[in-house]
């Protein structure tokens, strides 16, 4: 994606990638403070974040999305390996790996539209998990894309709520 930025009179022109970055930490206090500080210190916005915990309890895994330039997230990738309490950091844009986000959301449904709410969900495989008189709660994951789709086609119907996880990515290994 190609964005526009302006500083002072000079237009500049930036190409931003998305990124994810997935990073073992051990499992302490202060860890998830310390890495969003580098991010912010290097003036990056984290999109979404998720942490949890990995087989081995003394470690936490962080899956990060953000934007930025190659040449300097390459730069806050080394940062981050460089920290006392991270053990792994994989970018994985040049990298095969398989990701995922949940979403939970509630919807306007009465009994004119319910029945094609429901055909949608189907059509996703997303799962309605409450059902009120002139509501639905849906739980639905998949890719950011598959994601996206279904929001936009339950927009039609008003969509009263939604909570995302964010993105966890797990590398494809041979």
């Amino acid at each position: 994606m190609t964005t526009r930025r302006s500083h002072g009179n000079i237009a500049l022109l930036f190409d931003f990638m998305r990124h994810t970055i997935s990073i073992l930490v051990e499992n302490k206090f202060g860890v998830l403070t310390r890495i969003a500080g580098m991010f912010s210190g290097r003036g990056f916005n984290i999109d979404t974040l998720n942490v949890g915990p990995t087989l081995d309890p003394s470690a936490s895994r962080m899956t990060i999305v953000t934007r930025g330039d190659d040449k300097v997230l390459e730069q806050v990738t080394k940062q981050l390996e460089k920290l006392v309490d991270v053990i792994e950091v994989q970018d994985f844009r040049d990298e095969e790996y398989v990701d995922r986000e949940l979403v939970l959301l509630r919807v306007s449904a009465d009994s004119k539209n319910r029945a094609e709410v429901m055909q949608i969900c189907d059509i996703f495989r997303a799962k309605i998990i409450d059902v009120q008189p002139t509501k639905l709660a849906i739980e639905i994951t998949g890719t950011e894309t598959k994601i996206s789709k279904f929001l936009s086609l339950m927009d039609t119907f008003g969509i009263e709520d939604v909570t995302r996880t964010g993105k966890v990515a797990l590398a494809r290994v041979e």
